[in-house]
């Protein structure tokens, strides 16, 4: 039912509605990809243990949101 309500405003305001699924986006690295527990360190605060790369926690989830929602996109257009 959200999802409906939510892809009806996004179409009322000219916006595309992607479902990604979120497992782990709060664990992955925006930078290199690594997924690791060990990478959320706080509830606010994202260290990669690979590559170093830090943020907020819900900035780098919402970084892999976002990749990911672009890559469903690019399929569905490309098939």
């Amino acid at each position: 039912m959200f999802l409906r309500v939510l892809a009806h405003k996004a179409e009322s305001a000219g916006r595309e509605l992607i479902a990604v699924n979120p497992a782990n986006t709060s664990r992955t690295c925006a930078r290199c990809g690594h997924c690791a527990k060990d990478n959320r360190l706080t509830q606010a605060r994202f260290r990669c243990q690979t590559c170093g790369h830090e943020a907020h926690a819900d900035v780098n989830a919402a970084t892999d949101i976002l990749r990911a929602g672009l890559a469903l996109r690019d399929a569905a257009e490309a098939a």
